[in-house]
């Protein structure tokens, strides 16, 4: 237990700038990308063990909450993939021209590139979420 408590306190103790916030993201995107699988993998299961639990999990997975979570499901997917991209490029080709103004660059790019690809996923999955959770937008 005092590992975990250690690692939570260098965690949230450390105030880099750059590369700790990408380092933390990376971490947290991992993360909601692995609990989405396992929700996947066992909501998936009962289909084939409790089809009538399946048809009530759908319906849960409907609701705005849901909605909400999918938003930043597609963020996590979009950063960790973007930011994993970056640390390989780092790691197999420009290890000798590493340096900190390089490295605080490549995170901004990192996370405007996210930005770029998450924000219009984000305004048709909140369309979407307004039609056909709240019936806006002529729904």
């Amino acid at each position: 237990m005092s590992n975990l408590l250690t690692a939570l306190t260098g965690y949230l103790g450390y105030r880099g700038r750059e590369g700790h916030l990408a380092f933390l993201l990376h971490r947290i995107t991992g993360l909601g990308t692995v609990l989405f699988l396992t929700v996947h993998i066992l909501d998936t299961a009962l289909v084939y063990f409790f089809p009538p639990l399946y048809a009530d999990a759908i319906g849960v997975y409907r609701s705005t909450l849901f909605g909400i979570a999918e938003i930043a499901l597609v963020f996590c997917v979009f950063y960790h993939g973007i930011n994993g991209l970056r640390i390989a490029i780092f790691d197999l080709f420009s290890a000798r021209s590493w340096n900190i103004p390089f490295s605080r660059t490549s995170v901004r790019l990192t996370l405007g590139i996210t930005l770029i690809l998450w924000l219009p996923a984000t305004v048709i999955m909140l369309r979407n979420l307004l039609i056909y959770n709240f019936g806006l937008l002529g729904g």
